[in-house]
C-alpha cells in the first residue's frame, strides 16, 4: 500500500485527544496514577501484578522455572492487571511500578518489602535472590546478561515498532512496515546465526537469557503473536524455531505462558494464581489485551 497522507509535524507537538488509535485509552504524555487503588496483597513472599503478555511471560515462567526446581521461596501471588482498563494507572501499581507498565513486582522476603520493576530487571533479582539461571562463570555471566539487555534493547522495535504499524495501527503505512519489518528480520537473522550451534542462547545452560527472548521471539516465530509469520517468512529462520519449540516442550514454561492469560483458549488460561493447585482449577472472564 502506498502512503497517501503527508503529514508535517507542528511546531509545537499536542496530544490528538480524537486519536483513532486503539491504544489511546492506555498511552498518555504524563506519568503519574489517574485514580486511587490499593493492590491486594496474597500469602506468598512475591507479589506479582501482570498480564500475560510477553513482558509478563518472562517472569511468570521464571518464577515456575525456580519452583520446579524446588525453591519453596519463589512461590507468588499474580494478580490480573487489565491495561486495557487501566489497572496500571492506579495509585498502588504506580507505586511498584512509576513506570506504569506491567509486569510489576513486591519482594515480602525483604524488610521493607522491595519494588522491582522492568522484567529484564525481574529476571536478574531472581536469578541472583536464588543463585539459578544464570551462569557462574565470569564469562558465562557477561554473554548471558549481554543477550539479556540484547533483548531489552531491540523488542520495543518488535513490538511497539512492528507488531504496531503492522497489526494495529488505524492506518497501513508503508514505510514504518518496512523499515520494522526489515529490522525484526535482522534481529531473527542475528538469533538464527547464535543459535545455530548452540542449544540455548549461552550454550548448553537454559538461563535467563533464554526466558527474556524467548516470549517475544519464539511468539513471532510461531505466529502466536501479529499473525506476522508468512509475511516475515519466519519459517526460514530454522535454529530459532527448533530452539522455540525446545523450550515451549518445558513444563514450567507451559505453566508461566498460563498464567494471567486472558485469551485464547480456556483451557490455555489461568486470570490469577494463588497456588500450583491454580493450574487444575480455572475459570476465566475474558478481557480484551494484546501483545504490544
Amino acid at each position: 500500500m502506498t502512503d497517501t497522507n503527508t503529514y508535517t509535524p507542528p511546531k509545537v507537538w499536542k496530544e490528538d485527544t480524537d486519536s483513532e488509535n486503539r491504544f489511546s485509552s492506555i498511552n498518555r504524555p504524563i506519568a503519574g496514577p489517574t485514580h486511587d487503588k490499593e493492590l491486594p496483597v496474597g500469602k506468598h513472599p512475591f507479589q506479582l501484578y501482570s498480564l500475560a503478555t510477553p513482558n509478563g511471560v518472562k517472569v511468570t515462567v521464571m518464577l515456575e522455572e525456580l519452583l520446579a526446581l524446588g525453591h519453596k521461596g519463589a512461590e507468588y501471588d499474580a494478580w490480573l492487571i487489565n491495561i486495557m482498563d487501566g489497572d496500571q494507572f492506579g495509585s498502588g501499581f504506580v507505586d511498584v511500578n512509576p513506570n506504569s507498565k506491567i509486569p510489576a513486582l513486591m519482594d515480602h522476603s525483604t524488610t521493607p518489602p522491595t519494588r522491582v520493576f522492568e522484567s529484564g530487571a525481574m529476571l536478574l533479582y531472581l536469578a541472583e535472590k536464588f543463585d539459578a539461571f544464570l551462569p557462574k562463570d565470569h564469562a558465562g555471566r557477561t554473554e548471558c546478561l549481554s543477550w539479556l539487555f540484547w533483548q531489552m534493547g531491540s523488542a520495543p522495535y518488535l513490538g511497539g515498532g512492528f507488531g504496531h504499524f503492522y497489526a494495529y495501527a488505524p492506518r497501513k503505512i508503508k514505510y514504518c512496515i518496512d523499515r520494522f519489518a526489515m529490522e525484526v528480520k535482522r534481529q531473527l537473522d542475528v538469533l538464527d546465526r547464535h543459535l545455530a550451534d548452540r542449544e540455548y542462547m549461552c550454550g548448553d545452560e537454559y538461563t535467563i537469557a533464554d526466558m527474556a527472548i524467548w516470549p517475544w521471539y519464539g511468539a513471532v516465530v510461531k505466529g502466536l503473536v501479529y499473525d506476522a509469520a508468512e509475511f516475515l517468512q519466519t519459517h526460514e529462520y530454522t535454529h530459532v524455531v527448533r530452539w522455540t519449540d525446545q523450550i515451549a516442550q518445558r513444563p514450567a514454561v507451559k505453566r508461566g505462558r498460563m498464567v494471567n492469560r486472558a485469551w485464547g483458549e480456556p483451557e490455555s488460561q489461568l486470570l490469577e494464581r494463588h497456588d500450583a493447585g491454580d493450574f487444575d482449577t480455572k475459570t476465566q472472564d475474558k478481557v480484551e489485551v494484546t501483545a504490544e
